[in-house]
């Protein structure tokens, strides 16, 4: 019998690399894993719904299901997460020297909408009261030109948003103090390892990263994995297979970094690092399903809500196909 045949657009991660070499079987499916930068895979799937499924950025996603035919439904599957704290640069001569000096100055944002800088905002309100719509926020390229929103937006008038001219990019801006502060996911190449102008904003930020940690239990959630709902309505048994295959390939990746006969990964104190994660989150650091993630969702999703994105607040289970959520026991 013949296997449904997908395309899955994903970038070439630890904890996905069983599927892109074909060690890890799927139930029903043969896969065809395309290994593309994540701004590609986010823009060709969001803008032309080019594959069967893909790693697809938290807030588009998000945004996606407020459509009158939302295109995508996600399974609890995370291929990609990250502490915030070290992606707030700054101008060192715009008088920024704690987060309060934040209010009322221009910052940039690759888009708005991108999730990296709705958990920084959120972050900010919550843990340092700056209020979201203290700011105003500047979008376009990083580092080219021309980058629009890929989602249009409808923001409430108290959110102040401009685009930046088209020919300027952010990383440029922030290096000339024509924005202040720069909310992003990827270090602006005028970031100097903080010897010029542009800086961290929290410069001792692991630590600050692990007691927030500490203190809120959230390991902030980026990306997903959606089917093209096409796709799942006519093969809704493709949702479990593929949440399956995506855990059995982050639990080859755990077993990786804990291999201790020879080392998998170029860090010298690897095994220490391990271990000290462990110590702080737990075993299970990063973990796929909805209950061990449901208090990060929540947050994500009251944050996409207060930053006037969502139209309403959705609860963490309405993300994802429900065949995904749940299976057997014996």
């Amino acid at each position: 019998m013949s296997k449904l045949r997908l395309t899955l657009a994903c970038w070439n991660y630890d904890r996905t690399r069983a599927l892109l070499e074909g060690r890890i079987p799927i139930d029903g499916i043969d896969l065809n894993y395309l290994n593309l930068p994540v701004e590609e895979t986010f823009f060709r799937m969001l803008r032309h719904r080019e594959f069967d499924a893909a790693e697809m950025s938290l807030s588009s996603y998000t945004l996606s299901l407020f459509r009158d035919n939302p295109p995508f439904v996600a399974i609890p599957v995370f291929p990609s997460r990250f502490f915030r704290h070290s992606c707030l640069y700054i101008n060192a001569n715009g008088g920024i020297c704690e987060p309060k000096d934040l209010i009322g100055k221009r910052i940039g944002n690759p888009e708005y909408q991108m999730t990296a800088p709705v958990w920084i905002r959120g972050i900010m309100s919550d843990e340092y009261a700056v209020p979201v719509a203290s700011a105003t926020y500047l979008s376009g390229g990083e580092e080219e030109p021309g980058r629009p929103e890929k989602l249009a937006l409808n923001l409430p008038p108290e959110i102040r948003t401009a685009s930046i001219p088209p020919n300027k990019t952010l990383s440029q801006m922030i290096e000339t103090g024509e924005i202040d502060a720069l909310y992003t996911a990827r270090a602006p190449s005028t970031f100097r390892g903080g010897s010029g102008p542009v800086r961290r904003l929290f410069q001792d930020y692991q630590s600050i990263e692990r007691a927030y940690f500490e203190k809120t239990k959230i390991f902030p959630i980026m990306h997903t994995v959606v089917i093209r709902r096409d796709v799942y309505e006519k093969n809704p048994w493709a949702a479990q297979s593929l949440y399956k295959a995506f855990a059995a390939a982050k639990k080859e990746a755990w077993a990786d970094l804990h291999e201790m006969a020879a080392l998998k990964t170029m860090l010298p104190w690897l095994v220490q690092h391990v271990e000290d994660t462990e110590e702080i989150m737990g075993r299970d650091f990063w973990p796929y399903g909805l209950e061990p993630n449901e208090h990060v969702l929540s947050t994500f999703l009251r944050y996409s809500f207060e930053q006037g994105l969502s139209k309403r607040q959705l609860t963490p289970r309405e993300l994802f196909a429900p065949e995904s959520l749940e299976s057997f026991k014996i």
